[in-house]
């Protein structure tokens, strides 16, 4: 069997990552792969270090006459860009494609075609499906979520980080500094703690057009800290006491997955695929969007309880199960195979 995976993205955020761990995976399954990615993104260079045949192709009207002599079984689909280029690549060799969505906004009608005319949908989580329900009744549509990537960390740099903070009690949020991910509410929540609970310190890893805004907002506390996107994100997981992603919208949340995976308890917003991945008080907690009373009093809650905080990170090896690379791909290799 020969897959076409197909990424266009300019940059290489939580998509391309997971991207990546797939085609990873499926490479250990012996399954032959070609990628068409942009060549601007470090997910062009990050597929072809792994062997993989790679076409460059910048825009969804780039490569075609490239790979006219190749022949694709299915191309797999991971971005928006890339459902273009599908539907393209279609109408010339009728090679089934597949679409793996990972937002839960709603679609826009000028792509209904190109989803109408996939082989399969793939949503990582149930809002996600629920979107894609409205598009197409008649296309097979299947909950596939991201699974986790393991980050290395080092024990040096786990304590540096902590010792740069006094060795208080952290408290992280990781994500693009975009309006949706919530971080006016975590700035909001650290205002609140503030005033009872001054040793927990904030710190807020990422960049984004909403930065500069943000840091104004924060700039009469003491307990805030932003440090800009940081790529050791092992270190961080494993220094911090607790993650918060008090999103407004989130497709999955694959930030969360990995906090998770790496033992650290993590407290998010009922938005979303987010509840797919944490069971409110069980493996974490949930809040209601945009209530950050609710998120300081269940950061304070969890910092101060450490019974509960082990009883929350005891639970979380069980809850990952569905969400381990090698039942997601498996999953992913049914889909093919029935086309």
């Amino acid at each position: 069997m020969h897959i076409c995976h197909v990424n266009l993205a300019s940059g290489f955020s939580g998509g391309e990552r997971q991207t990546l761990e797939m085609i990873k995976q499926q490479l250990k399954l012996g399954v032959k792969l070609s990628v068409v990615a942009n060549p601007y993104s470090p997910f062009f260079s990050e597929v072809k270090a792994l062997g993989c045949k790679v076409f460059a192709a910048k825009k969804f009207w780039n490569a075609h006459l490239q790979v006219k002599s190749e022949h694709f079984d299915v191309i797999h689909v991971h971005d928006g860009k890339a459902v273009h280029w599908a539907y393209i690549q279609n109408l010339l060799s009728k090679t089934p494609y597949i679409i793996t969505r990972r937002i839960d906004n709603p679609l826009k009608s000028k792509s209904y075609r190109q989803y109408r005319k996939a082989a399969a949908l793939v949503g990582l989580s149930t809002a996600i499906c629920q979107q894609l329900k409205k598009v197409s009744t008649e296309t097979k549509i299947e909950k596939i979520p991201s699974s986790p990537i393991d980050y290395p960390s080092d024990t040096r740099k786990i304590q540096d980080i902590k010792a740069r903070f006094g060795n208080r009690a952290l408290v992280i949020q990781a994500a693009n500094m975009y309006e949706h991910k919530g971080f006016d509410v975590s700035i909001k929540a650290a205002e609140i703690v503030e005033k009872t609970a001054p040793e927990i310190q904030f710190v807020f890893l990422g960049d984004g057009r909403m930065k500069a805004a943000l840091e104004i907002q924060a700039s009469h506390l003491s307990n805030v800290c932003f440090v800009g996107k940081q790529s050791n994100m092992g270190d961080w997981f494993s220094a911090a006491d607790l993650m918060i992603h008090p999103a407004y919208s989130e497709g999955l949340g694959s930030v969360i997955l990995e906090a998770l995976h790496c033992h650290l308890p993590v407290i998010a917003t009922r938005a979303g695929g987010i509840p797919d991945i944490i069971d409110d008080g069980i493996n974490g907690f949930l809040v209601d969007i945009g209530d950050a009373k609710s998120l300081a009093e269940k950061v304070q809650l969890v910092l101060n309880e450490n019974e509960l905080k082990q009883q929350l990170i005891d639970n979380i090896e069980s809850s990952l199960e569905e969400f381990r690379i090698e039942n997601t791909a498996q999953k992913y290799m049914t889909i093919y195979r029935a086309l």
